[in-house]
């Protein structure tokens, strides 16, 4: 009877590592996760997983009336910040340029993707749906493709100069596609494999505004263009707790949830894959 106390305490283990496992988010903007995904993520933090977080932009055109230079670094001290509220283990920033992502190989950013997917081991990998419709960003659209596509250089065969420095081929076992800025619509995800996953995140709401609050010059130009728009001074901080307070309420009704957020979400299905299956005949 040994060898399946073995089999069930390894079985046990192995469930509790999947509970934990850690966390890679791929974002043009920390504002962009955290406005797509931040409840979500810090729920997970306090689960235990370990949650990093790669910018691929250097944000260094969100804010008014300082220079790039002083942009991005403003930028990235406070997304840094936002992210140790939620709990984050560590922010990546990559230093593209924002806005310009188009200008960069796709290639080059995917194998950013793959080596930190090598190095952090994620069993969740985060990154923006680039499937939704009038989506005018082309960086979110850039960065959700490419990490999308990551996967398929899990294999070892795939950067073989990490597989010889110790970094064996790898690949995420969930993926979470967030929509940063509006829910989703009708059509949108939850086609083949995927589906559509909603998270109650009442209980991390405040947490959330908190972090968001903290990104005071991108939160500064985001109010300039509102009062802009409507004529009228808006306050960067009402604006923030406005906003996201409602779209969480306007993601969760739908689903019975009083704040939610939502996500096209795949994971592994059980069973032979359908080109399997087709040249299967019965015995």
């Amino acid at each position: 009877m040994r060898w399946k106390e073995l089999v069930l305490a390894s079985l046990l283990a192995w469930a509790a590592a999947a509970q934990t496992g850690n966390v890679l988010v791929v974002t043009p903007s920390m504002r962009d996760c955290l406005l797509g995904a931040g409840g979500t993520l810090a729920l997970m933090a306090r689960e235990g997983r370990a949650v990093f977080v790669a910018v691929f932009g250097n944000e260094e055109k969100l804010s008014t009336g300082l220079g790039p230079a002083e942009t991005r670094i403003a930028n990235n001290d406070e997304g840094e910040r936002a992210a140790k509220v939620l709990g984050f283990r560590e922010v990546i920033n990559l230093g593209h340029k924002s806005g310009e992502l188009g200008h960069v190989s796709s290639s080059e950013l995917r194998n950013q993707v793959m080596a930190l997917t090598r190095l952090h081991k994620p069993e969740i990998l985060f990154f923006p749906d680039w499937y939704v419709h009038y989506q005018d960003d082309n960086d979110l659209y850039r960065v959700g493709r490419m990490a999308e596509e990551s996967p398929y250089g899990g294999s070892s065969l795939f950067l073989q100069e990490m597989t010889y420095l110790g970094f064996p081929g790898t690949a995420a076992r969930q993926y979470y596609f967030f929509v940063p800025f509006r829910p989703y619509r009708s059509g949108e995800g939850g086609e083949g494999q995927a589906t559509m996953k909603q998270v109650d995140i009442s209980g991390v709401l405040k947490a959330k505004i908190d972090a968001l609050l903290l990104l005071k010059t991108a939160n500064a130009q985001w109010a300039s263009e509102v009062s802009a728009r409507i004529g009228k001074k808006v306050d960067a901080g009402e604006l923030v707790r406005a906003y996201v307070t409602e779209l969480a309420e306007t993601v969760g009704k739908p689903h019975g949830l009083r704040h939610g957020e939502e996500f096209n979400h795949l994971r592994p299905v059980p069973g032979l894959p359908a080109h399997v299956r087709e040249k299967a005949r019965p015995k």
